[in-house]
């Protein structure tokens, strides 16, 4: 018998919509408006913007793919070194999902490391 599955939905705004709030950050970032705040740049220095952009991303993901199961190295504020197994990152990229995690206090099995305490990472290929 098939098992059926929820349908997972984003939560209602404050103006009822679903989606991003349009005062967000992110949204300001991200959306249509950010094009033309670039002033006085031409649609050439635009596009080349938004390519190099897009290399820089796709390059950074697929690192964090290349790390998936593997040994990584934290460089933590405090001069802390650990190393863990990495898992995921969630969809924002703020924490890092561990396991193993080696810190100079013990072993913790499973952790969240947040992306904002995190100064450099390393890992062999």
């Amino acid at each position: 018998m098939k098992v059926p599955v929820a349908v997972l939905r984003l939560p209602r705004g404050p103006d009822g919509s679903r989606g991003f709030d349009p005062n967000s950050l992110r949204f300001q970032t991200l959306g249509p408006a950010s094009l033309s705040s670039v002033g006085s740049g031409n649609a050439a220095d635009v596009e080349q913007e938004q390519q190099s952009r897009v290399a820089l991303r796709e390059r950074y993901l697929r690192s964090l793919r290349a790390m998936a199961g593997r040994p990584v190295d934290f460089t933590m504020y405090e001069r802390v070194r650990v190393t863990a197994l990495f898992g995921a990152s969630d969809i924002d990229i703020l924490n890092f999902q561990v396991s193993e995690l080696q810190t100079p206090l013990g072993i913790q099995k499973e952790a969240l490391l947040r992306c904002s305490d995190i100064i450099a990472y390393s890992f062999e290929l």
